[in-house]
Formats: C-alpha cells, sequence, structure tokens
C-alpha cells in the first residue's frame, strides 16, 4: 500500500489476477509513516494550524479505505498531551503488533522548543495504552543534537538512527524482557554528507514441492 497526499494505492495480489486499487486517502492532511499491522492501517496526520502543528492518530482498514474511505481517530482521554511531547513524530511496527511512535523529546512546550533526547513510545491497539518503551542515553543524543534532521527506520525489536555528520547509525533493540538496549553501529557506507537511509523487508525461504 501507498498513501498519498489525495489518494491511497493499494496492490491486491491472488491466484487469479494482479490489481492495483487507487481511492481516496480522505485524511485532513498529508499522512506521516502510514504503517500496515495485520489488516489496520495507521497513519499521523496534522490537524493543527499553519502555525503549529497538532499530530493525531488515524487508523483504516484496507476494506474500509476501498469502499467507504473511512478513518478513525484514535485517542483516550488518559492520552492527555501525549502527541504534543513530541517533536516531528513517526511510526514504525512493533513486535506482536505493537506500534512504535518515535520523536524529539521536546524540552518545553514553545513552539520552537529544543529536544533533550530521543524517545521511543509503544502503543497496545487492544488495550490502546502508551508506554515508554526506549529513550536515547544523553552521550549518544548528543551527537544527534547538533543534526538539523535524524532519519528513523526498521521495525520489529530493532529500530535504527541516522543523521548528518553522525557518522554512523545508532541502534535500539528490544530484548525478551520488552526492555530496550542502545548501540552504536560503525561502518555502514553512507553519502557524502553521511546520512543513511534504510528500509525494513522480511526475508523468507519457501520450499515449494
Amino acid at each position: 500500500m501507498v498513501l498519498t497526499e489525495l489518494a491511497a494505492i493499494y496492490f491486491s495480489g491472488s491466484t487469479t489476477s494482479n490489481n492495483w486499487l487507487k481511492f481516496s486517502s480522505n485524511l485532513p492532511s498529508k499522512p506521516r509513516s502510514p504503517i500496515l499491522i495485520s489488516d489496520t492501517i495507521l497513519a499521523l496526520c496534522d490537524v493543527g494550524s499553519p502555525w503549529r502543528s497538532q499530530w493525531k492518530l488515524f487508523s483504516s482498514t484496507v476494506k474500509d479505505l476501498q469502499f467507504s474511505q473511512q478513518w478513525v481517530r484514535l485517542e483516550k482521554h488518559e492520552w492527555g498531551d501525549i502527541f504534543d511531547i513530541l517533536k516531528r513524530p513517526r511510526l514504525l511496527g512493533g513486535k506482536n503488533d505493537k506500534v512504535l511512535m518515535i520523536g524529539g523529546l521536546k524540552s518545553s512546550y514553545s513552539l520552537h522548543s529544543s529536544c533533550s533526547t530521543i524517545l521511543i513510545l509503544r502503543l497496545d491497539l487492544e488495550s490502546l495504552e502508551w508506554e515508554e518503551a526506549g529513550r536515547m542515553p544523553p552521550e549518544m543524543f548528543r551527537y544527534f543534537q547538533d543534526s538539523s534532521k535524524f532519519k528513523v527506520f526498521g521495525g520489529g525489536s530493532r529500530v535504527c538512527f541516522s543523521g548528518k555528520r553522525v557518522g554512523r547509525l545508532a541502534l535500539w533493540e528490544e530484548n525478551e524482557c520488552g526492555k530496550g538496549e542502545w548501540q552504536w553501529i560503525s561502518g555502514v557506507p553512507g553519502n557524502s554528507d553521511g546520512l543513511y537511509r534504510g528500509f525494513v523487508f522480511e526475508a523468507r525461504l519457501n520450499a515449494v514441492p
């Protein structure tokens, strides 16, 4: 599935036909970091003003998008200002159908607040409860503090962070106890400004009789 500002494009592969389907995304703004977990699509959308962003979490299914373009805003009163504490949040799919939301932890609620670290929050879609999954150590974050932007990619139990002039990847990895561990990954080739990019794929081997 590909979500653009105005449309959703979905590839439906079956034994009888391979078709691309296109339908309206019907979102209030261009979705950020849409992810697919089971049959549920989740995306962050900015519902604020041109002067101040206000991010909210929306969900739908492929079936609902195809027939009704219906999105549901996921929110609970208990969440409070959870979307206001993160700068430039983005989503990744976590382990066991959990949702990871990653962004810079604001040091204050001011419009141009600086960040004190990078925070990883984890959402359980069944209970709709958030928990803190990881917080980048200060000695690691200082390498990203001077970077104007940082990239996040990964999924499952591993999340990688890269930034201009950092020169290596920071890795957060969830262990079997659900706790996160941080480490550096060196020796990864980058481009001229040292900004790394990546993507996740599931490699597998199927036996065909």
